[in-house]
């Protein structure tokens, strides 16, 4: 676990909505760490696990009341506007001294919706999408990928600190920190499917697997995507869901919708794109991504 510096004097009360995966070890972490924080998911079993460490609130309006900052680690940008401005949504029961900061991936045009809209009814919005899995996000130990102006960022900065080994600001305008990650899941979603699809040619020619991930993983051919989930591919029991071929199937969507926004064509990329659509057609969507294997060799 990385060493944070002591921020205690000047942590704020926080409001977090959405304990999935990565957002309820999250949410503990800053829990654990000394930060006062009410919780709320719109699964009712969620939050009560993560007591002691997090109070739990009965509606998302009640969790932000008096937040200093509003921590959202919802999944789609569909659940982004319909927790602002839907039935029940927070907009109207933000303190005007907030800071909404956004930690899923939901794509610049979400974020930037959500920034506008609230534009003059708090004090900022920081875009700051994560990633590392949910091992690292319990520990304090992502990757956070910062986007927004100097004073919102600067009131996030103590709680960003505590969640993440490297948390740079990659840009200025709130929308960067997603342009940002939509380059990161281009990379994972394409290093995923070539592992998957290496793996199945391996194993169609009659190939020793696990000496194939041991013996190519230590060579020019290795990634961290092709060693963390080579090894669930592998794997002779179904793999433990630490993401989901759905998030994929997601995330690759908002790639190509960056790279058309950017006029930049991305082939790997919308190949990557369908390869997840076909899972999640096979009804794959709720299993382990690296269920991409099987589907490659028709299983």
């Amino acid at each position: 676990m990385p060493e944070h510096p002591d921020h205690s004097p000047a942590l704020p009360r926080v409001a977090w909505i959405g304990l999935g995966a990565m957002g309820a070890p999250m949410a503990r972490r800053l829990g654990e760490s000394g930060v006062p924080v009410t919780a709320f998911d719109v699964n009712p079993q969620a939050a009560p696990t993560l007591a002691p460490a997090v109070t739990t609130a009965a509606c998302a309006r009640e969790a932000v009341a008096g937040a200093g900052v509003v921590a959202v680690m919802v999944a789609t940008p569909a659940q982004l506007e319909e927790l602002l401005h839907g039935e029940g949504g927070i907009a109207g029961a933000l303190d005007p001294g907030a800071v909404l900061l956004v930690l899923s991936t939901v794509g610049p045009a979400a974020v930037e919706a959500a920034a506008a809209g609230l534009a003059e009814r708090i004090a900022g919005v920081v875009d700051a999408p994560v990633s590392g899995g949910t091992a690292r996000a319990g520990t304090g130990e992502l990757l956070i990928m910062v986007g927004g102006a100097d004073a919102p960022v600067a009131a996030v900065r103590p709680l960003l600190d505590l969640l993440a080994a490297t948390a740079p600001v990659v840009g200025g305008r709130v929308g960067d920190g997603q342009r940002f990650k939509a380059v990161n899941q281009l990379l994972c979603g394409v290093h995923i499917a070539a592992a998957g699809e290496a793996l199945a040619l391996a194993d169609a020619m009659g190939l020793d697997l696990a000496q194939v991930h041991e013996v190519l993983g230590a060579g020019a051919a290795a990634s961290f995507m092709f060693s963390d989930r080579g090894a669930r591919m592998i794997a002779e029991e179904e793999p433990e869901v630490r993401s989901a071929l759905d998030i994929f199937v997601k995330d690759m969507a908002l790639v190509t919708d960056a790279a058309r926004t950017a006029g930049q064509p991305v082939p790997l990329a919308a190949a990557a794109e369908q390869i997840y659509q076909r899972g999640k057609q096979a009804g794959l969507g709720r299993q382990d991504d690296s269920a991409v294997f099987r589907l490659a060799r028709g299983r």
